[in-house]
């Protein structure tokens, strides 16, 4: 099911000192001494993220996303011999990839990629750039189908040719276990699931002392749009019969459901039924979660900080309401929160 797009009703400016620009580790703090600002009906709470397992009940629930991050930041040359950096998004099922031309410059993407044309990758490959993904008909486009001759397994060719993605806003180069969450173990995401860095394996521990469950998904993310706010394209996901479950019987329990970031959302609302029962499930996932389609499965998320007008608030707003969302960010900017994905945190218990 997918639904139309709309704008967030959140809505803020981000001042430059508040973006993340290196790992925790390199500001001098381990990965789960992030902040965390905890946002109930009630009011907002300032934390770090090692307090977690007490702003959590036994009984509750925590999903995680085990995909791992893969190094999908190529560099492409066009026939006039000019550099062109391509990020890999992921593989169709029929083998073709999906990838997004950038500017040298790290400023955004490239859209003067046109139908035909051939890129030289490292390694002897070529890529042919086929038509706009996913809408063919597209006069301009951010993704792209190619096909990759000759052919590649994705994960065994960037491990050995890529390098991780980065934005303008990151400060340097890190080294992928940078980009890696302590529980990744299935390679396959363009980008970090970001929301699950600041967990720590003695975090975890904690969690299950605490009574609380912890149980996992897989959704492989695609390239994010980071300055169009495009809502997210199809991406690949699996539910076990396990985790489908431990959902179920957490909410007859009459405990929460707490998704460890959006791609665990998108997963677990994907394979719920309309009364939220959810069944393992696996394939591809187009849906966007909006005013039309709120949340029925989830009733707390752990997220990062989201940049403005992305597709991301509207998936927040249908877990956790407008309000609880507006006034979340606005406590984060009145505190000086860090954004992005080696920023601070928020914890949305919206029941």
């Amino acid at each position: 099911m997918t639904t139309t797009h709309t704008a967030p009703v959140t809505r803020f400016t981000l001042p430059a000192d508040a973006e993340a620009r290196t790992p925790a580790e390199h500001r001098g703090l381990d990965r789960d001494a992030v902040r965390l600002l905890v946002a109930r009906p009630g009011g907002t709470e300032h934390r770090r993220f090692h307090d977690l397992p007490e702003q959590l009940a036994p009984g509750d629930l925590v999903v995680l996303n085990t995909s791992a991050t893969l190094p999908a930041a190529l560099v492409g040359r066009r026939g006039d011999g000019s550099a062109v950096p391509v990020h890999v998004s992921t593989q169709l099922d029929d083998g073709d990839w999906v990838v997004e031309l950038r500017k040298t410059d790290a400023s955004g993407p490239d859209l003067d990629g046109v139908p035909g044309e051939r890129l030289r990758l490292p390694g002897g490959r070529e890529l042919r750039l086929i038509w706009p993904y996913p809408d063919p008909d597209a006069l301009i486009s951010r993704l792209w189908r190619a096909q990759v001759t000759p052919e590649a397994d994705p994960v065994a060719y960037l491990t050995r040719h890529g390098s991780p993605i980065g934005y303008g806003y990151v400060a340097g180069s890190y080294p992928l276990t940078d980009y890696q969450t302590v529980y990744a173990s299935e390679p396959g995401s363009a980008e970090m699931a970001s929301a699950g860095r600041p967990f720590t394996s003695d975090l975890l521990v904690r969690l299950l002392a605490k009574g609380v469950t912890v149980a996992p998904v897989v959704l492989h993310a695609g390239v994010s749009s980071a300055e169009l706010q495009e809502p997210p394209a199809p991406e690949r996901f699996a539910v076990p019969a396990a985790t489908a479950r431990l959902v179920n019987g957490t909410r007859e329990a009459g405990g929460r459901v707490v998704a460890v970031g959006t791609t665990v959302v998108r997963a677990l609302e994907t394979a719920a039924a309309a009364d939220g029962t959810v069944t393992a499930a696996q394939g591809w996932t187009d849906l966007v979660l909006g005013p039309e389609r709120p949340a029925r499965v989830i009733s707390g998320l752990i997220t990062g900080l989201h940049a403005p007008e992305a597709s991301h608030l509207l998936l927040l707003e249908a877990v956790a309401g407008a309000d609880l969302v507006g006034d979340a960010y606005a406590a984060a900017l009145r505190e000086h929160y860090l954004w992005h994905e080696f920023g601070d945190s928020m914890l949305l218990l919206p029941e």
